[in-house]
């Protein structure tokens, strides 16, 4: 298992220059445990953001290849929630050993919202993932789906 960046191209069309992207992209630094007692990978910011009410979305730059039967579990760090109220938007993110075999290349972004304002930097760590196995039932028949994205690319139901 390994975290990697995301190609430059698919990194780039979550910004409206080249020149923040290329600046931002630079930055990127893939998610580390702080400790060897942590449980979660760290996330860092690849750029400043100042988050509040409207939520946002953090293109971290990151994608990760799991071994079959695991799975990346995001949430935010403690601190920021329990200090300004920092939340991802679902909650929890979850983040499929498949998901980066898709046309996003697993590009692992963030929604997030703040319930007072919070002022965050390149570099900060904000959210973090921790990787977990997962069980079958024993008449599991998954659909023979190709992933080709994120959010409800399987076929989920979409709000």
């Amino acid at each position: 298992m390994r975290f990697d960046k995301v190609s430059y191209s698919e990194f780039r069309k979550y910004f409206d220059s080249d020149d923040a992207a290329l600046s931002a992209y630079e930055k990127i630094k893939l998610p580390q445990r702080a400790t060897s007692g942590s449980a979660g990978y760290d996330f860092f910011l690849p750029m400043n953001y100042c988050i509040y009410k409207n939520p946002m979305v953090i293109p971290t730059g990151v994608r990760v290849f799991l071994d079959p039967g695991c799975f990346l579990m995001c949430v935010p760090r403690s601190g920021l929630g329990f200090k300004h109220g920092f939340q991802l938007r679902n909650t929890t993110g979850i983040i499929d050993h498949d998901f980066v075999f898709g046309l996003t290349e697993g590009h692992i972004l963030a929604s997030v919202m703040s319930d007072e304002p919070i002022s965050l930097h390149t570099g900060d760590r904000f959210m973090q993932g921790i990787i977990l196995k997962y069980g079958v039932t024993e008449d599991d028949c998954p659909m023979d789906i190709i992933r080709t994205g994120g959010i409800g690319s399987t076929g989920g139901a979409s709000v």
